[in-house]
């Protein structure tokens, strides 16, 4: 009897996994990460808890689902590239037409969770959040035009928009800094990536940056942008001299975005100088490891200010 129930709960932990793949979870993790860091941010303090687990909860269905729905619409791309091949949607272990279906009840799930118990703006940016990454992203920018991942940087950066709606009820210019931050972010840590698999997307004829324009120029666009996310890292501090302008963040906040970002320029510029993938692949795991301390920082320097 024992092992008959071992069997059948190890026969649904193998079905489900996949299911769990498909939505991306340490890119969920990240993604919420940055949507709590900003309602923290929004309210100079920790939201109330229902809300705060609420739109966790949203976030994280709204996210896993886009990236379901992203496999699903880029499984023949999937297939052609070693990275993604073992993907569950190219490898078989999940139909299309399931990855579809269970990435729409995710979303759907999702705006109503928002909408129901948190506010309806929050739900409503989280829906354009999946949209943006679908259809302008996935359908149209990544088949289409070398600066995919530039425009496109616009949908990771949604989260922190859905956090400070959910947090105070309304956007404020605090809230789209943080989303410049996100938005310059992503070409640095993308790009390096691309370095990285640049074969991948030739086989498949994406137009990522290396492929459609050379590594080098890839190189130095990848330094040009990890300078404006230093230089829009600071903007905070900014605030400071603007007579009547709101507090955003303070000193501890500064002095991490100092400590972070000059050690990501200095990567970028040592990519350029050795050109080798060993320092492409530094650059890549630093820049997920700075985002997250930046915002981390951002925390630390609410709650303790």
């Amino acid at each position: 009897m024992m092992t008959r129930i071992l069997r059948n709960t190890l026969s649904v932990d193998i079905a489900i996994a996949p299911y769990i793949e498909l939505s991306k979870p340490r890119i969920v993790a990240l993604l919420v990460f940055t949507c709590v860091t900003s309602m923290i941010v929004a309210i100079d303090g920790l939201p109330p808890v229902d809300v705060l687990a609420l739109t966790v909860l949203g976030g994280a269905l709204s996210a896993g689902g886009a990236s379901a729905l992203n496999q699903y619409f880029d499984r023949e791309l999937d297939a052609k590239m070693a990275r993604t091949s073992r993907r569950p949607i190219p490898s078989g272990r999940v139909p299309a037409r399931h990855a579809f279906a269970f990435g729409l009840a995710l979303v759907a799930s999702s705006t109503l969770i928002l909408g129901a118990f948190v506010n309806w703006l929050a739900a409503v940016l989280a829906l354009l959040g999946a949209l943006y990454y679908l259809v302008i992203y996935t359908l149209v920018l990544k088949r289409n035009t070398v600066v995919n991942i530039l425009i496109g940087g616009g949908a990771g950066a949604m989260p922190v928009l859905v956090g400070w709606a959910a947090a105070s009820g309304t956007l404020e210019l605090q809230a789209f800094i943080l989303f410049a931050i996100v938005f310059y972010w992503t070409p640095p840590h993308s790009w390096a990536l691309a370095i990285l698999v640049n074969k991948d997307y030739a086989a498949a004829d994406i137009p990522m940056m290396p492929v459609a324009r050379g590594e080098r120029v890839t190189r130095l666009q990848i330094l040009f942008y990890a300078i404006q996310l230093f230089i829009i890292s600071l903007t905070p501090a900014l605030l400071w001299l603007l007579p009547g302008a709101p507090l955003m963040l303070g000193g501890i906040y500064v002095a991490a975005a100092l400590a972070l970002g000059l050690p990501l320029i200095g990567l970028a510029t040592k990519l350029i100088r050795r050109a080798d993938k060993t320092t492409a692949r530094v650059l890549y795991k630093y820049s997920s490891l700075y985002l997250a301390l930046l915002f981390l920082a951002m925390i630390i320097d609410r709650l303790l200010l």
